[in-house]
């Protein structure tokens, strides 16, 4: 066996010693999430409580089932999807500090709901609040997520070089944030608090309805994923010696796109914007791994994204408290210390 053989059996080895050690952590992790809260439950109530035992306390049942259970699964959702959103978006633009939110999907999402509480708000009164609560506020991040996805879509399949739908990407988010930035001036206070709450992300308010959406949205993101992981492969060496070995670079890049917009639009629309972690778990995945093979990267980073979530959301819950933070909060802490280490690592290799 040549050195080189050997070096990817280790590598390979190494991987799937980590996916496994990160499939055991996953269910501890939720099942500490479900202890966490400002009721008191022991392990044993929440055990009868997820599997409706005759024994089960109802108020327990209750906050288990309809609250915590949801909110668990949400940050596993959420965590998963936004890492394999920004695993895609460093891969095909080759730039480490690419995010989920780089196409402007997040932004779109935000100026959809900006309009319906501030914009709509602001006509009709008060009465849009109780609208805007649940369904309204999803709907129109979708929509607005949705737009820029089409957007952008036809930018790709007209531009090739990938560094200019970057640039577009930007300059399509920042003239949203712009329009966003008007819109909030101009609305009144009651409308102005209901967005800002919005824009600090909750895995909290997700209900099991939602939950029915949420869910295959995010299955149907992270599928397209592990279809795309040779192309992503492909993407590592450029986009010259992706076309040279006969992939279809247009083909390839609408279904990142595309799976990056499912995956980042879906969840701010439920849970509102959630930065850092897209950017950050990545680049964990790629150390713990020490792989480039996206066959590999893609399990990793969805375990590693949900379990960073769901710390993130035990965090949150402030322990020992009734109080708790807002979710987009934490992952900032948590993830800002790490971006700013790629981009001291990176500055002498000159890769950023």
């Amino acid at each position: 066996m040549t050195e080189a053989a050997a070096n990817k059996n280790h590598n390979n080895t190494r991987a799937i010693r980590v996916l496994v050690i990160l499939s055991f952590l996953l269910p501890l992790f939720f099942l500490l999430d479900l202890l966490i809260g400002s009721y008191y439950i022991t392990i044993s109530e929440i055990l009868k409580a997820i599997f409706h035992s005759e024994n089960a306390n109802s108020q327990v049942l209750l906050i288990i089932n309809q609250f915590r259970v949801p909110k668990a699964i949400t940050a596993i959702l959420a965590g998963a999807a936004l890492s394999i959103a920004g695993l895609q978006m460093q891969t095909v633009f080759r730039n480490p500090l690419a995010g989920p939110y780089i196409l402007g999907v997040s932004s779109g999402a935000s100026l959809g709901v900006a309009l319906l509480v501030l914009g709509t708000g602001g006509l009709l009164g008060g009465s849009i609040v109780s609208v805007a609560s649940s369904w309204g506020i999803v709907a129109a991040a979708w929509i607005g997520s949705g737009l820029i996805l089409i957007l952008i879509i036809l930018i790709s399949s007209r531009i090739k070089e990938i560094m200019t739908i970057l640039i577009l990407g930007l300059l399509i988010s920042s003239a949203i944030s712009s329009i966003v930035n008007i819109l909030q001036y101009f609305s009144n206070e009651s409308m102005l608090k209901s967005f800002v709450i919005w824009t600090m992300g909750s895995l909290g308010s997700v209900t099991n309805v939602q939950l029915a959406v949420l869910l295959p949205s995010v299955l149907i993101g992270i599928l397209i994923a592990f279809f795309s992981s040779k192309f992503l492969d492909a993407f590592l060496l450029g986009e010259n010696y992706a076309r040279s070995m006969g992939m279809n670079i247009r083909f390839a890049r609408m279904m990142v796109f595309l799976s990056t917009a499912i995956l980042a639009g879906s969840i701010t629309a439920f849970c509102g914007p959630i930065g850092f972690i897209g950017i950050a778990v990545p680049h964990i995945a790629r150390m713990a791994l020490q792989t480039a093979k996206h066959s590999l990267l893609v399990p990793a980073t969805i375990l590693i994204g949900a379990l960073m979530m769901l710390v993130s959301d035990i965090i949150s819950q402030l322990p020992g408290s009734e109080k708790t933070l807002p979710v987009n909060s934490v992952t900032a802490l948590l993830g800002i210390p790490i971006v700013i280490w790629i981009i001291i690592r990176n500055k002498n290799s000159n890769r950023l």
